[in-house]
């Protein structure tokens, strides 16, 4: 395993309390550009702010919808995502219809996240929560995504569980490549952050990619963090 992957560009720097402030949207922001990740992952009222202060610069403003669990309307979802656009979200990060996947009209969520990804014309990445899926409905959840062009298959919220790399790895297997992999949740270690990225992982997402880079030894904290 090499450690000394950088993992940086990989990591969608979550800012994802609930009591975030401004200046908490305003110092992941700082945070995401100083260390080259690839976006900061906030919630919709936060898209505005975080586009402005990013304007220019490398990292993409990345928007959840549907969050936490997904189980709100098609139409609020729709809703959501196209203000989050209209704010400046190049990306977005769409929790799933679980009930749907587990119940018997699984086609529906086909349908909810394929029209998303059409009307709102960004990168979408569905997120399908491994750790309330049994393992034939985790690959009904991956068919359904392939189907409806997403551009990545998330791993987990990290609300109900975190990201594993037999997951990833199973995510891998049906995907064949067709699809970018990001796991999220749980992401404490860089031991375990590199394991993701080997097992297929493009993307990281986690509040904590300043403690991955310290333990990496590429930045000092947390006096960096307070930057």
């Amino acid at each position: 395993m090499d450690q000394n992957i950088d993992i940086a560009p990989t990591i969608d720097h979550a800012l994802l309390n609930p009591t975030a402030t401004e200046e908490d949207v305003k110092q992941c922001c700082h945070q995401a550009w100083q260390h080259n990740f690839a976006s900061v992952c906030v919630y919709p009222n936060a898209v505005r702010q975080a586009t402005e202060l990013l304007q220019g610069k490398a990292p993409v403003v990345c928007a959840v919808i549907g969050f936490p669990t997904g189980a709100t309307t098609t139409a609020s979802k729709l809703y959501e995502a196209q203000e989050a656009v209209e704010n400046g979200a190049t990306e977005l990060d769409v929790v799933l219809n679980l009930g749907w996947i587990k119940g018997e009209n699984p086609d529906r969520a086909n349908r909810e996240i394929a029209q998303i990804c059409e009307e709102t014309g960004v990168t979408i990445k569905a997120i399908i929560e491994t750790g309330l899926l049994k393992e034939a409905e985790k690959q009904l959840a991956v068919e359904l995504c392939l189907d409806a062009d997403v551009a990545f298959i998330k791993t987990n919220t990290g609300w109900f569980g975190g990201a594993t790399v037999a997951d990833v790895q199973l995510i891998r297997e049906i995907a064949k490549g067709q699809v970018g992999i990001k796991a999220s949740g749980g992401i404490r270690t860089l031991e375990g952050a590199i394991a993701l990225l080997n097992a297929g992982a493009n993307r990281l997402g986690t509040s904590r990619g300043l403690q991955l880079l310290q333990q990496q030894k590429k930045i000092s904290y947390p006096e960096d963090a307070e930057s």
